[in-house]
Order: C-alpha cells, then sequence, then structure tokens
C-alpha cells in the first residue's frame, strides 16, 4: 500500500511540472536578440517630384445680378395713349415703350413754332436796317432778345413732350407690363421691368484673409441651383473696403448668357481662381507628417530614408503644395512612413504616378 501511495504521488508531480518545462523550452527556443526583428529594409512605395501647374481655388456663394436692370416709370402723370411692347420681348436701345396723352403740349408746340418763325423774320429785317445804321443797338437787341426767349421757351416744351414717353435706356429684355392702354398714370406707377441678362453679373464675397490676393481680372466659374453646368467669368469690381458686420469682402465678375439660361436673382456656387502656379510642387497629403513644431517628409537617399523639414502652401483634392523643402527630382517615400526613421533601409517596390 505504501509503494504504490508512492508511486501515485511522484506520477502527479511529473504530470504537473511537465507542462511547465515544455513552456519554458519553447521560450528558450523562441527568444531573439533584441532588435533583430527590424532588421530588414522597409518596403515602400515612392515618386518622383516634379513640378507641376497648381491653381489655388476658393469657394463661395452668391447671387447672379442683371448687367443692367431699370424700372420703368413716367416722369409726369397722364393718360396713356400707346404701349408699344410685348412682355418677355427683347427690345433695343431707343425704342418707345410707353405713350401718354400729348396733345395739350403738341398744340403749344405749334403755337411756339408759329411765333418763333415771325421772331425770326422780325429779327432778320432789323438786322438788316442795324447794319446800315437805320436803327439803334438798343432796338435790334430787344428783337434778338425776344426771338431767343420764345426759342427757350419752345424747348421747354419740347422737353415736356419727351417726358410723355419711355424710351429703353439700353438693350435688354422688358419683363411682365402692370398698366393698359387708357388708364392713368403717375410718377410712382410701375409700368414693367427691363434688364440686360448678356452677360449677368455674379456678386460674391470672400473672407477678408483673401482681400490681398482678390482682383481684378481673376477667373470664377459659376454653378446656378441644382443645374450640373459651369459658366466661366471673370471679376471686374473689388469692393474698396470690409464689410465691418461680417468681415468679408464682396466682389463682383461678368458671366458670358447668351442662351439666357442665368437669370438674375438666382443662387450662385462659385469657384474663384486666386492665383495660377505653373512650376508648383504637389504631393499627396498623406506623405506629410506632422510634429509640435513643424512638418517632414521621407525621402529615398542611398537606399536609405531621411527626413526632411518642410513647409506646405494650397491644399485642394490632389494634395498639398510644398513651398519649402523639396525640390523637382527627390524620390519621396508615400507608404510605410510608420515604420520610417532616419537612416532606416529602405526597398522601393513601385513608384506611383503624379
Amino acid at each position: 500500500m505504501a509503494r504504490t501511495r508512492i508511486h501515485r504521488v511522484f506520477t502527479g508531480l511529473v504530470l504537473v511540472l511537465l507542462p511547465v518545462w515544455f513552456v519554458a523550452g519553447c521560450n528558450r527556443g523562441s527568444s531573439q536578440t533584441p532588435g533583430r526583428s527590424g532588421g530588414g529594409p522597409v518596403s515602400v512605395e515612392a515618386l518622383v517630384v516634379k513640378p507641376q501647374p497648381l491653381e489655388n481655388k476658393i469657394f463661395t456663394t452668391g447671387t447672379m445680378l442683371a448687367n443692367e436692370e431699370v424700372e420703368l416709370r413716367p416722369e409726369i402723370s397722364g393718360r396713356v395713349t400707346g404701349v408699344f411692347f410685348a412682355e418677355g420681348q427683347r427690345i433695343r436701345q431707343g425704342e418707345v415703350l410707353l405713350k401718354l396723352n400729348d396733345r395739350e403740349l403738341q398744340a403749344q408746340l405749334k403755337r411756339k413754332q408759329l411765333e418763333e418763325t415771325l421772331a425770326g423774320d422780325e429779327e432778320r429785317r432789323q438786322r438788316a436796317l442795324f447794319e446800315i445804321n437805320g436803327i439803334s443797338r438798343e432796338e435790334y437787341d430787344k428783337t434778338l432778345n425776344k426771338l431767343n426767349m420764345i426759342k427757350a421757351e419752345r424747348e421747354v416744351i419740347e422737353s415736356q413732350l419727351a417726358e410723355t414717353e419711355i424710351i429703353a435706356p439700353f438693350d435688354g429684355v422688358v419683363g411682365l407690363r402692370y398698366v393698359s392702354e387708357g388708364s392713368y398714370v403717375s410718377s410712382n406707377t410701375m409700368v414693367a421691368a427691363m434688364q440686360d441678362i448678356d452677360p449677368v453679373k455674379a456678386e460674391f464675397s470672400v473672407p477678408e484673409k483673401y482681400a490681398g490676393q482678390l482682383s481684378r481680372g481673376a477667373k470664377i466659374v459659376v454653378q446656378v441651383g441644382d443645374e450640373q453646368n459651369s459658366y466661366a467669368g471673370t471679376i471686374y469690381a473689388v469692393e474698396a473696403k470690409i464689410d465691418p458686420g461680417t468681415r468679408t469682402l464682396k466682389a463682383r465678375a461678368t458671366v458670358p448668357n447668351p442662351d439666357a439660361r442665368l437669370l438674375p436673382g438666382s443662387f450662385a456656387k462659385v469657384e474663384i481662381t486666386l492665383e495660377e502656379l505653373p512650376d508648383a510642387i504637389v504631393i499627396p497629403s498623406g506623405a506629410v507628417i506632422p510634429r509640435i513644431n513643424d512638418e517632414i517628409v521621407y525621402v529615398c537617399r542611398n537606399g536609405k530614408a531621411q527626413s526632411l523639414s518642410v513647409k506646405t502652401g494650397i491644399r485642394n483634392e490632389r494634395g498639398i503644395q510644398i513651398t519649402e523643402g523639396l525640390t523637382p527630382g527627390d524620390t519621396l517615400i508615400v507608404t510605410g512612413l510608420l515604420q520610417l526613421a532616419d537612416g532606416k533601409d529602405v526597398r522601393i517596390n513601385a513608384f506611383q504616378n503624379d
């Protein structure tokens, strides 16, 4: 019995200690010299830095305006005797659009024209007598002054007659009509609105930090509403001051509109090209590693990684501009960046396109 008990205890100890020895042996067999696991070159992808064109663009919203716009109203009160335009019609500068009753003024004009004729005949006779000393200078001057007074009165009547007509001030399209022939109107009555919509204007504002870059001649692209078509334009005027309420700078651009697809008052999405750089260095944004005090990139030189401190500029959908730190021809590492350090061996598996 004693021998049996001792045998059982010995067997149990062996079963308990055997896993411990096995694990210890695996650990000893799998141990490696510190640092040996990262000793091989890092596989990366790279690209060769090349200068390329870059546009500095910003985006904002604005409103479409007519190139010229006016509300047509009569200068005097009177009864409408003629309406000479159709709603929505394209009209030319100088066309008569509306006529008020002018019969009384026409009668006054005829009378003045007759008086002017008589006074003119009198002036010529008196001038002939004055030239041969038949009358005094004073008598001739009275006749001449009378003629000049009649001419001035005639010009006043002609001016009043001009006020009985509404003339198109520019080429454009007339809108909806609000009066009819025979109606009585005053100077406050709106007859119609008239607009020149080729070209149209885009009015928009940009943050004040771009004030120094916004100038006449800058290019814009406009999209209106949900329309997918884009329309190119050019900035022609920039406000002379920053709006203190919004801290923005207002500007206007002209946009050709030969098909009249752009309507004044429309909401517009505006893309503004502030500057065009013909030889910029643009790299993928992911290749730039931010640090506390600067930003770095890694380049491959003689098969080893080397970090370079860089300064960045314009960001767009293609990447980020590098203004300092990189030169054309550098081999920029764009993948495997977390495994890199200065002097680390690298193996370039592939080169990416720009």
